[in-house]
């Protein structure tokens, strides 16, 4: 009878096993293919370096990846099972083939739709518009030897040997570069996903079209599946300040509705905005990839179909110096808010510094007056933005505000100190930030 009971377990654990791996098995391949084509073809990466560094650990070692440079296309598998297929379209980036016909996919988005880049060599234009930052005498009062052990420390291991992970760091302190370093194959021009510092990016654009009379905040928000139910009074601040009440999980390690939005839907707001109301809107706080996933359609909502895929770039990044980022769709063709942003180092710098100005850029408004107060509103997280009121690194300025990401990307935006970092990385471990800026803020 033992015996009989110990086969039934087994062979129930085995058929776990067997539906977990036929589950997870096109979400490594899926995100194998996303993270390989936007490397290759937006940062234009070797593949080689790509899969022994950003897919060399577990479980996406397993994966097999085919470049196909021909049609600008990769195609990942796991022991040829779950084969998904992601392209690079110029303009837009990287978008995994989900729930649409490929060649339907490449002619979504007709050229003369896109955003043309203003001419002029960044390289020739003087920090912040640009990438010449002249002399290299540091401000009065800034400790050089701190500086650079500040540099040293976040680049290093807690044994102060091996590498954390960490690719790029640049300070900006009174509008200056002071700090600046690179790992080996990482410049001043190589694009970085941000991950989920792509939040802020959202919350920029959502505070443009708020400026323009495009969009009310304080609206519900206008999802038409939710005009029936109680989920008809979340309104845009609630999703913006991730207390919208619905029902959601954000967690990467199994297969469930965070990774299936995003290495398995052709639209991800909308996968979202299924989710059903765990509690009352406005209430109860709760990270959600989902939920600026839902605002992305939101912002596509307030725009016109000629001007929805230029706007971005005419309305934020061309107009603060971010010339080279790269704001990538998903299959349905609306903007992942809530995490495909590429950018270099410096031009994620200059993101934190529009906030760092309150919104405007070289005597100009961009965002809205008020708007950056706005997003620094709440306990421990504001507007999609994580903030330093709460405590959560008892050593930093209360006043720090964040854009933060998988992996360790940071933008810390410190007003007091009148400070800007931004570390973005493929970590290993976790950056004890607690220890880490106070190295920064004794440099100061």
């Amino acid at each position: 009878m033992r015996k009989k009971f110990l086969k039934i377990l087994l062979l129930g654990g085995l058929g776990v096993a067997v539906i977990l791996l036929w589950k997870t098995f096109p979400l490594i391949s899926g995100y194998g293919a996303k993270v390989m084509c936007s490397a290759v073809f937006v940062a234009g990466r070797d593949p080689v370096v790509v899969s022994r560094q950003d897919l060399g650990r577990f479980p996406f070692c397993l994966g097999r990846y085919e470049v196909s440079r021909r049609d600008s296309s990769v195609t990942a598998s796991v022991w040829g099972l779950g084969k998904v297929k992601a392209i690079y379209r110029k303009g837009l980036g990287a978008t995994l083939v989900n729930g649409v016909d490929e060649r339907d996919l490449r002619r979504q988005v007709p050229d003369s739709l896109l955003a043309v880049r203003p001419g002029g060599d960044v390289d020739t234009m003087d920090w912040p518009r640009g990438d010449r930052t002249g002399d290299t005498v540091l401000p009065a009062g800034v400790d050089r030897g701190k500086l650079n052990g500040f540099l040293d420390k976040i680049f290093l291991k807690g044994d102060g040997h091996d590498s954390n992970g960490t690719r790029a760091v640049v300070v900006v302190y009174d509008g200056r570069i002071i700090g600046e370093r690179y790992a080996a194959g990482v410049g001043p021009n190589t694009l970085l996903a941000g991950w989920s510092m792509t939040k802020g990016v959202t919350n920029a654009l959502l505070g443009i079209l708020v400026r323009q009379g495009k969009l009310d905040i304080g609206a519900a928000a206008p999802v038409a599946g939710w005009q029936m139910d109680e989920r008809r009074g979340i309104t845009i601040t609630d999703l913006m300040h991730m207390r919208s009440g619905l029902r959601w999980w954000e967690f990467y390690a199994l297969p469930d509705a965070c990774t299936r939005m995003f290495f398995e839907e052709k639209d991800m707001g909308d996968f979202a905005a299924r989710s059903g109301l765990r509690h009352s809107p406005g209430e109860v706080f709760n990270y959600s990839s989902g939920t600026a996933n839902i605002l992305s359609g939101v912002m596509r909502k307030a725009l016109s179909p000629g001007e929805y895929y230029r706007w971005p770039y005419e309305q934020l990044f061309y107009k603060i110096g971010m010339y080279h980022a790269v704001l990538e769709p998903d299959a349905g063709g609306t903007f992942v808010g809530s995490s495909y942003c590429y950018a270099t180092a410096r031009e994620w710098a200059r993101f934190g510094l529009l906030y760092l100005y309150d919104g405007v850029w070289m005597g100009r408004r961009i965002l809205p007056e008020g708007w950056v107060k706005f997003t620094r509103t709440g306990e421990g997280y504001g507007a999609l933005w994580w903030l330093n009121n709460a405590g959560r690194w008892p050593h930093v300025p209360a006043d720090c505000f964040v854009c933060e990401g998988y992996e360790g990307q940071y933008i810390w935006v410190i007003p007091s100190r009148r400070l800007v970092v931004v570390r973005l990385a493929l970590q290993r471990g976790r950056l004890d930030v607690d220890r880490m800026l106070p190295v920064l803020l004794d440099a100061l």
